[in-house]
């Protein structure tokens, strides 16, 4: 078994590190998406060329289709630890939660309430924050305004009978601190209440075991893990099929259907078995074993080493700036590879100028406003953020660092 990630391998399934285009590019903006792996792109063209018909029809186009849809859902369910009928697909993530905050409303009595966080991308939080207009109570579990930290004490304070929901990222897509699923969910169960857990700026970095995490929601978005514009759901039986049905009255029945009143994307939904195909020849090519969650929790190690190992260079080098303030973590142990920056400079300037050193990167409130505030930084200024994944490389990281000291 090998213990170090293979990146030879690694990139060798992303077409994107072949192309003319983006030769000589560092990519440090993949937390607003990642590059596609080779067997995503394969099963899409595929669907699209032998399989574009209405799915589980008795012909063989059709069958095909619905098998290789099945065959998503499947694959992913088993590598995150949960029931097949527990994962279901979306337009987006921003979607789903939009859909779950109406069964909620539904769900729920008037004066129940709601603990969301002031650390979330937008999406996890703005929809539950609109039922306060329909008789709910909303209650906020605050940042540290210094360090941008979710005490569990504070949000011991907040639970009572009342709450129905807890709502919380996995890691803010800003502050990158990696959040204790496991003792929040617990923390939560023991006062009565389920938990959300957004976990979009998570699950790049190594899919999430949901299951031993023991969390009733958790979301993420395909096309952040490789594969494409989907929004993928974990809905566990137990709450699904308590909240009122938002599908069509005659799927009411089937859960992964309960929750996704748009009809699917065919293809998107075939495609995103192809992620699965990654994980498993990741597995395979390191020696890794087992089941699919066994082989799914060892890429996970693999992909955390390889990152942390990239990633403590650059907060060093962060950490020895002046005028540089890191939001976040200084510690790369306990926190994901996404580095946001307050500058002197706003930072989509900074961005702009990095990308003139081949340097890939983003600048702004990333839909993240709320933590911004909180810690003082005015959205209108923004952050520079830095964000990577398993694919990159040492040498990007130079090119990366190099680049900064021209800019800064």
């Amino acid at each position: 078994m090998r213990d170090e990630l293979d990146l030879d391998f690694v990139r060798a399934q992303f077409p994107a590190f072949a192309e003319t285009s983006l030769k000589g590019k560092a990519f440090f903006e993949n937390a607003g998406g990642s590059y596609t792996c080779a067997p995503v792109i394969d099963r899409l063209t595929r669907f699209y060329r032998e399989r574009k018909v209405q799915p589980y029809a008795p012909y063989a186009a059709s069958t095909l289709g619905g098998a290789e849809m099945d065959e998503a859902r499947n694959r992913l369910a088993a590598m995150l630890g949960v029931g097949t009928d527990e994962l279901s697909f979306g337009p987006s993530t921003t979607q789903n939660i939009y859909v779950l905050a109406r069964a909620f409303a539904r769900w729920m009595r008037v004066g129940d309430a709601i603990i969301v966080t002031n650390q979330d991308h937008e999406a996890n939080t703005g929809p539950w924050r609109r039922l306060a207009d329909e008789g709910f109570e909303i209650r906020e579990w605050q940042i540290d305004p210094d360090t941008g930290h979710l005490d569990l004490g504070d949000l011991a304070e907040l639970l009572d009978d009342r709450v129905r929901l807890v709502c919380f990222p996995h890691c803010s897509n800003v502050v990158g601190e990696v959040n204790p699923v496991t003792e929040i969910t617990a923390l939560a169960h023991a006062a009565g209440a389920f938990v959300c857990v957004d976990g979009v700026s998570y699950a790049p970095h190594g899919l999430p075991d949901v299951g031993w995490m023991n969390a009733d929601i958790y979301l993420f978005s395909a096309y952040k893990t490789f594969g494409p514009h989907q929004g993928v759901m974990v809905m566990r039986r137990a709450l699904g099929m308590q909240l009122p049905n938002q599908g069509h009255f005659f799927n009411e029945g089937c859960l992964y259907k309960r929750f996704t009143p748009a009809g699917p994307d065919h293809a998107q939904v075939a495609a995103s078995a192809g992620m699965a195909d990654y994980i498993d020849a990741l597995a395979a090519h390191h020696g890794l074993e087992g089941d699919a969650r066994t082989r799914a929790g060892g890429v996970h190690d693999l992909i955390h080493r390889h990152e942390e190992d990239l990633l403590e260079p650059l907060l060093d080098y962060v950490g020895a700036r002046n005028g540089v303030r890191l939001l976040g973590p200084r510690d790369a142990q306990g926190r994901a590879p996404t580095v946001a920056l307050r500058l002197d400079r706003p930072g989509a300037e900074v961005a702009r100028d990095l990308a003139a050193h081949g340097v890939m990167a983003g600048g702004g409130d990333f839909y993240a406003v709320r933590p911004l505030r909180a810690m003082g930084v005015d959205p209108g200024h923004g952050v520079l953020r830095l964000s990577f994944l398993h694919y990159t490389t040492r040498a990007e990281m130079d090119q990366l660092l190099s680049a900064l000291d021209e800019v800064l």
